[in-house]
């Protein structure tokens, strides 16, 4: 099968903060294994055998005045090694005016969007945002608004209870594609948590400017779950549609607790119960149609 894993990140650990120093809790759990360089030609050897052709990176989190300079250092590597081949970049979408910022990410041709994580929960450790409202915010609206102009997407980070916010930024930004990272990040797996999240998420799936991602399944589970990928990769296709779903692998950030191989695995095995123009869909088409790739 021809894959595109439309979700990963490649670091240097001097590059960003939250490797360096005491390790803190976090939203995967424990991750000293990951706190090092994670480079290109690891990230190839990974994805060795596994049928994947191309990949779209996703902001690491630098800092965020490097925003411009992780963008630059993930081209150059895609200039000497052909990967990746389409890149996901942060602005700070919540100051006054991201114009400026927006302008001059343009430049690089790979750029295909920006991720500003609007996460909220309950749970410090699964806390991004300030507010579980911030991503229905009037200033975050108007700085999505600009992301047509770049021809950029915006990679849709919350939780199911932040639907309603969400909905008011969405709805106000019909020109730009909002891609739902990790599927909404299904976190309770009880049967009132998970039809809730499917409730939920189901509103967002209603409106066509948006697609969704599967990827980063094991977050809160911290394993690579067969059953758990297959539910949650299964749920996502009916309240989407194939043709508004697209896989990504999540790591090195999944490499906590599986190989690369396995993980796939746990994916593809999940996708046979789809057509074979749904599997397409959901590990080629989709990505290529929305990352130009």
């Amino acid at each position: 099968m021809r894959i595109i894993d439309a979700h990963h990140h490649i670091w240097r650990r001097a590059d960003l903060p939250w490797l360096l120093g005491p390790t803190v809790p976090r939203i995967f759990g424990p991750y000293d294994a990951v706190k090092r360089d994670y480079l290109i030609a690891e990230y190839l050897a990974d994805i060795a055998g596994t049928g994947v052709e191309k990949s779209v990176y996703v902001q690491a989190n630098w800092s965020p005045n490097w925003f411009e300079d992780e963008v630059a250092w993930v081209s150059r590597v895609a200039g000497e090694a052909g990967w990746p081949h389409a890149i996901t970049g942060y602005v700070n979408m919540l100051q006054d005016d991201a114009q400026r910022d927006l302008e001059r990410l343009s430049a690089y041709p790979l750029m295909r969007g920006v991720r500003h994580q609007m996460h909220h929960h309950t749970n410090p450790l699964y806390r991004f945002a300030s507010g579980p409202d911030v991503v229905g915010s009037d200033r975050l609206i108007a700085n999505v608004q600009h992301l047509s102009r770049y021809g950029f997407l915006f990679e849709l980070q919350i939780f199911a209870h932040q639907v309603e916010a969400a909905l008011k930024l969405v709805d106000a930004a019909p020109d730009v594609t909002f891609v739902l990272q990790h599927a909404g990040m299904p976190e309770d797996p009880s049967a009132q948590g998970k039809s809730f999240w499917k409730r939920e998420i189901g509103r967002l799936a209603e409106r066509p400017n948006v697609v969704s991602k599967v990827s980063g399944f094991g977050t809160f589970i911290r394993r690579n779950d067969p059953e758990n990928v297959r539910w949650a990769l299964l749920e996502t296709v009916e309240l989407f549609g194939a043709e508004r779903c697209l896989y990504g692998s999540n790591f090195p950030i999944e490499k906590l607790w599986c190989d690369y191989k396995s993980l796939i695995g746990a994916f593809t095995d999940a996708a046979e119960a789809l057509s074979e123009d749904e599997r397409a869909n959901v590990f080629r088409v989709t990505a290529e149609r929305v990352y130009r790739i």
